[in-house]
């Protein structure tokens, strides 16, 4: 009796890598249904970078980097102008009034930031530099027990600038932006994460010192345990409302 052939399952996405003119900082990787007509990709990106449908273009680069064409028929689908895994999608934001003109939305050094002199600091009747003291006053072997400054660093060889990754607890999602020792922080090594929503605590700088840049609250410095590297795509808030 022959056996009954199941026909081989058909991929119909494609993950592309998003990017936008006015926003230098904001890159993420969506999946997109092949069949999704150009004006629906428009529509779904709007939700993510806040440029009107009608205000942008979409340019396609192939993995080198290389302009591979310009999506400019809003009925065509997706799939007519061939992407492939990888590829970049570059919107174009052609409205000079637009929200994300002008770099504004990533421009934090007009916003004050808290500081507190020595003094000042030392003035005040707790705090964690008189914490840690008498901490060691009271144990001895809290001092003696250094962390060493490769703590972690073999957990950090396959992590790369650049990669995607999910964080524990919470398996919030973003991307590699930062990977070594932190003077600021505790001695060892440290992986600085970009989120994809605003779930950080700030825009890559910490204690006066920059260690990346990223949109204010998207920020986050965690130790390697914490991060797994991978396949790990953006999540899409709107999804579930797509039929």
């Amino acid at each position: 009796m022959a056996s009954k052939l199941q026909s081989p399952v058909v991929d119909d996405s494609v993950l592309l890598r998003i990017t936008h003119s006015n926003l230098n900082t904001f890159s993420t990787d969506l999946r997109f249904s092949l069949q999704s007509t150009v004006e629906s990709v428009k529509e779904k990106l709007w939700k993510k970078c806040g440029t009107s449908v009608e205000s942008m273009d979409l340019e396609l680069y192939d993995d080198a980097g290389a302009k591979f064409s310009t999506l400019s028929e809003n009925s065509r689908p997706l799939g007519f102008y061939s992407p492939q895994d990888g590829y970049r999608l570059h919107v174009v934001d052609l409205d000079p009034s637009s929200i994300t003109s002008g770099g504004w939305l990533e421009d934090t050094s007009s916003v004050e930031k808290y500081s507190i002199s020595e003094e000042a600091y030392d003035k005040l009747g707790c705090n964690f530099r008189k914490f840690k003291e008498k901490l060691a006053s009271k144990n001895p072997s809290v001092v003696a027990n250094k962390i060493s400054d490769n703590y972690m660093e073999d957990l950090c060889a396959n992590i790369q600038v650049g990669d995607r990754c999910e964080v524990e607890p919470g398996e919030k999602r973003g991307i590699v932006k930062f990977v070594g020792r932190a003077e600021t922080l505790a001695p060892g090594f440290w992986v600085g994460i970009q989120y994809d929503e605003p779930l950080g605590k700030h825009d890559g700088m910490v204690k006066g010192k920059r260690y990346f840049d990223c949109p204010p609250l998207h920020g986050v410095i965690v130790r390697p345990d914490k991060v797994k590297v991978g396949d790990y795509p953006e999540r899409d808030p709107f999804e579930e409302e797509e039929i």
